[in-house]
């Protein structure tokens, strides 16, 4: 049908005027009384798609739209109302349901050529401006790549490949964009709640890539993609990322990448549910086949002729119930499929093994038990060659097993795994043994502190990382004075890579906590048969690992980070029942229910009284934590990193005039002063300090450094590097660098640490010593928590702010700020009157 261009100008006018009143809603009406054009005339646009005087008439008016504000709600309106497709739901429904949508938007919108400019403009803004489900992101790449002809439009795909890889690798998106702009689903720590989150960038790329690469597809977008400088240069931000779940969405893109261009790449990271884990197995099975080759038949029983359309899918025939009465009719099988089970006449309720036993046999063999698996590892003639390694016995032995002394033999080093194996299935349990042993313990704990730190896992040993954890552990907790300041030294020497510096901090924080007789989590290593209460209540061990859930698994990955929450929270709570304790009502209920009851005491004839001593005063342990934190843990870790960053700033300051290849930088990845490694060490630091506040030295040697610490970090540059913006370092002028500020995760650490000294004060003395002693301290740090709750209420972005360490940040400024005005103002008046003097 002919239509001339006066009328698509008057439809034009009048679509015009429809996106003024508001009839093209970009959400879903939920009130029948609300307006919406699409919600209305879908369905008859659907059906009179398929007529050729009807199939043209939405795309000329689409082109010949001159406004662009009305092209974009129209079709973010259009977006809203199209059918939802489950984001990561792989079945041949799905798949069905995503290519008649895709059809329709190409009934509705036309093809998306390479040519379509305009087009291209408005969908960017609409779809990478906006956020969507990813099965959006699955209707709309189906359409751009052609599903009205069954076959793939190379160069539009290559159109939106670079489109979503710009925005995709724009350095403010990975840093400052929260978890939701990089995959769907986000899990809340305050509620443990699943949600279902708008456009996903990377599932949108991820799917680009599936149909550029599928067999039969010539395109050299991938391999162009996999060697740009521009991309690689993301990846490594992606890395980077202090947010898990983030940088494995850069992971997962560089693997697929890698192998769409035809080579090898693999994190070996995959294995269990937690950090984002579980969201990209579920999207690479889903881009294992694509939408556009979903089948779509039309249904010839539908009476309203509205040309809707099945799924072809062989579904499986529905199994015949089964009646009250003993007696059966003979059940035929079906002529397409391949007989199975035998004609059953008779139905016997007790015997439950009928489908086992008309099944047909198996020609292999039966696998072996694994009662039988350990005899055969046990049978000596079949370990001829191979030597028994014996367990130590002292600790001397166990040290040279762990660290030999000089180079190996080539014949030693076939043993070299097993021993390796022996020394940590057993290092613990030495370790322990020896707490109360004579000397043996304090003359060989340096020596298993270096052997331990600088043991590699050359041979992938099952459970190295967890084994040689509680080895450390158990000597921070039974030697304290030796072992934690070895591992001191040994953590600020750039030997070490960033694992092993965990290991480190996170062994002086447990250990702290056992020695403070405080509870610490649990990891595999440490569920020794002692520790276990009542075994015949507890799952197999392959089984509770199995239902381990994933705040279980997160605590055992991340201890400190863990235990630093967990004390905040609480730091922050105490404010709470302050304000309740303001109120009589609240004071009496609070006595009631946790004041505990006087314990009965025995009068002796001579009239003295004794009284029950409890089983956690006799079980004392010979090393208290708080006569060794301030001398042993926390003293030597706060001036060990003062004087280290006095050598690196100076190093840095030599090197400043020189060519910028050949300037020194501190903050590189692995290094301390990186905000990966210096997060983590801020954590153990208010893990110490809370765990240390009943010590004597507490109020007035370790509040204050410990306080001038976090705001030191916090608020001034620690290295040249620091907070780099990378993308923007060669367009200015000389070579500087553009500092953006502190990364999200180092402030909040900061923000918690000081968190902690100032709730520790409250505690103790209600802030006294700290306000009068230390006041332009505790004015400081007021002032900075209070700055950076503004910058974070203006909508001001931090680097490495996306995910849930916004959530993180925002709550522990606001501590810090009622934690110090609840100091001040118990103390204003003296603190105003130090000032005026000072």
């Amino acid at each position: 049908m002919k239509r001339s261009k006066g009328d698509v100008i008057s439809v034009n006018y009048i679509l015009t005027k429809l996106v003024n009143v508001g009839v093209f809603p970009v959400t879903v009406p939920t009130s029948p009384s609300q307006p919406s054009f699409f919600q209305s005339t879908l369905p008859s646009i659907r059906s009179n798609l398929t007529s050729p005087s009807y199939a043209s008439i939405w795309p000329e008016i689409i082109t010949a739209t001159p406004s662009t504000f009305t092209l974009q709600t129209v079709i973010a309106s259009l977006f809203t109302h199209i059918k939802k497709v489950e984001g990561l739901d792989a079945l041949a429904s799905a798949r069905t349901v995503a290519k008649e949508e895709a059809l329709l938007l190409s009934g509705i919108l036309g093809r998306m050529t390479k040519d379509s400019d305009d087009l291209w403009d408005t969908m960017n803004a609409v779809l990478l401006g906006r956020e969507w489900t990813v099965g959006h992101a699955r209707i709309f790449v189906c359409w751009v790549a052609g599903c009205e002809r069954n076959q793939f439009d190379v160069e539009a795909l290559e159109t939106l490949l670079g489109n979503v890889v710009d925005l995709w690798t724009n350095a403010d998106h990975i840093r400052h964009s929260l978890l939701n702009k990089h995959h769907c689903m986000f899990i809340f720590l305050d509620n443990v709640r699943k949600l279902t989150i708008l456009i996903d960038i990377t599932a949108l790329l991820l799917l680009t890539i599936s149909y550029i690469s599928a067999p039969g597809v010539s395109s050299a977008a991938i391999k162009n993609l996999a060697f740009s400088p521009l991309f690689i240069k993301s990846i490594s931000t992606y890395l980077t990322h202090l947010d898990p779940s983030v940088r494995r969405c850069g992971m997962m893109i560089a693997e697929e990448v890698a192998r769409g261009a035809g080579k090898k790449l693999d994190f070996a990271d995959w294995d269990g549910e937690n950090d984002g884990k579980a969201w990209c197995k579920a999207i690479r099975v889903l881009t294992k086949e694509r939408d556009i080759d979903a089948e779509i038949v039309e249904d010839s029983g539908n009476e309203a002729g509205e040309g809707a359309k099945n799924v072809n899918i062989r579904e499986q025939p529905a199994p015949p119930s089964i009646p009250s009465q003993g007696n059966l009719p003979k059940v035929t099988k079906p002529q397409d499929r391949t007989a199975l089970v035998q004609d059953v006449t008779e139905y016997d309720s007790d015997d439950s093994l009928t489908g086992y036993i008309t099944s047909p046999s198996s020609s292999r063999s039966p696998s072996p038990t694994p009662s039988e698996l350990e005899e055969i590892e046990k049978d000596p003639t079949l370990r001829v060659t191979q030597k028994k390694i014996a367990r130590p016995v002292y600790l001397a032995q166990l040290g040279d097993m762990i660290r030999p002394a000089g180079g190996l033999k080539p014949e030693a080093e076939e043993d070299e795994a097993q021993k390796q194996q022996v020394a940590l299935d057993v290092a613990e349990e030495q370790i322990r043994r020896k707490r109360s042993y004579g000397t043996e313990l304090e003359e060989n704990a340096v020596n298993l502190v270096y052997g331990l730190i600088g043991l590699q896992d050359s041979y992938e040993l099952e459970g190295f990382s967890q084994k040689r954890q509680a080895a450390l552990n158990a000597l921070v907790a039974c030697c304290p004075r030796k072992a934690a300041l070895a591992m001191i030294e040994e953590f600020f020497k750039n030997q070490y890579s960033a694992e092993q510096r965990y290991a480190i901090l996170n062994a002086l924080a447990l250990g702290a906590r056992e020695l403070a007789s405080l509870p610490i989590p649990e990891t595999p290593a440490m569920q020794t048969p002692e520790r276990i209460s009542f075994t015949s209540k507890r799952l197999p061990p392959m089984l509770h690992h199995k239902y381990l859930t994933a705040a279980d698994q997160q605590l055992v990955a991340a201890p400190v980070q863990n235990l630093l929450e967990g004390i905040s929270r609480e730091a922050i709570d105490k404010g709470r029942d302050a304000a309740a304790e303001k109120v009589p009502a609240y004071v009496r209920e609070r006595q009631l229910r946790i004041k505990k009851p006087a314990r009965i005491t025995e009068v002796t004839k001579d009239g003295t009284v004794t009284r029950p001593q409890s089983s956690q005063m006799m079980a004392r342990p010979a090393t208290v934590f708080t006569d060794v934190a301030a001398e042993y843990f926390i003293c030597p870790l706060i001036n060990r990193f003062w004087l280290f960053l006095r050598d690196e700033q100076t190093r840095e300051a030599r090197t400043a005039q020189q060519p910028t290849l050949h300037q020194y930088k501190g903050s590189g990845t692995g290094l301390i002063l990186n905000a990966l490694v210096l997060s983590h060490f801020m954590a153990t630091l208010a893990v110490l300090v809370h765990a240390a506040r009943h010590a004597k030295e507490w109020l007035a040697i370790v509040a204050p450094d410990a306080l001038e610490l976090a705001v030191t970090v916090g608020t001034r540059p620690l290295s040249s590097g620091e907070g780099e913006d990378e993308d923007a370092d060669d367009n200015l002028p000389g070579g500087q660098a553009s500092a953006k500020g502190k990364e999200a995760a180092l402030l909040t650490t900061s923000l918690e640490l000081a968190l902690v000294v100032l709730d520790g004060c409250v505690d103790l003395d209600g802030g006294r010593t700290m306000s009068l002693e230390h006041t332009a301290l505790v004015l400081g740090v007021s002032e900075w928590a209070e700055e950076v709750l503004s910058r974070l209420e203006k909508g001001i972005k931090m680097l490495g702010g996306g995910g849930v360490q916004e959530m993180k940040l925002r709550r522990a400024a606001a501590g810090v700020v009622l934690k110090a005005d609840e100091v001040t103002s118990r103390w204003k008046r003296s603190m105003i009157d130090v000032l005026s003097n000072a």
